[in-house]
């Protein structure tokens, strides 16, 4: 008996992190006044870790329901990465502000200040997440 395969669950990930890398990069271009190629990676609005993952949650709740236990497993693994992304993170990015002021003036490269979000960034990143989930549950 052939396997039927659904390809949103293959795409989604990869799309929720494209959505929300290119408005990342859009934002960060329009608030430096200019391409923001040295801004790309961790840190931003909005978060492509929580749109990663809400994306998924989302695809799964629109899919299957949110009575279905890998909707709970999505979800406990969505809270998992937002809370670290929200507090760990942050913490660690203030970390790299002071060791780069003990270093001033030193030879050592500094270190990447930008590592954690805010709510807001964490919550543009939900939105992302959900919307392109539901877009892709429409198309695919």
């Amino acid at each position: 008996m052939p396997v039927e395969v659904d390809i949103a669950y293959l795409i989604m990930p990869f799309v929720a992190w494209l959505v929300a890398g290119c408005t990342k990069f859009a934002v960060n271009s329009i608030q430096a006044k200019q391409l923001a190629f040295g801004l790309i990676g961790y840190g931003g609005f909005p978060s492509n870790h929580s749109a990663i993952v809400s994306s998924m949650a989302a695809l799964i709740a629109f899919k299957e329901g949110i009575d279905n236990p890998a909707f709970g497993v999505a979800l406990a693994l969505a809270f998992i990465v937002l809370l670290d992304a929200n507090s760990l993170r942050r913490q660690i990015g203030k970390q790299a502000e002071a060791i780069n002021r003990l270093q001033q003036g030193t030879e050592s490269t500094p270190l990447r200040e930008r590592i954690g979000h805010t709510k807001v960034e964490l919550l543009g990143g939900i939105v992302v997440g959900v919307l392109t989930a539901y877009i892709v549950h429409l198309s695919v």
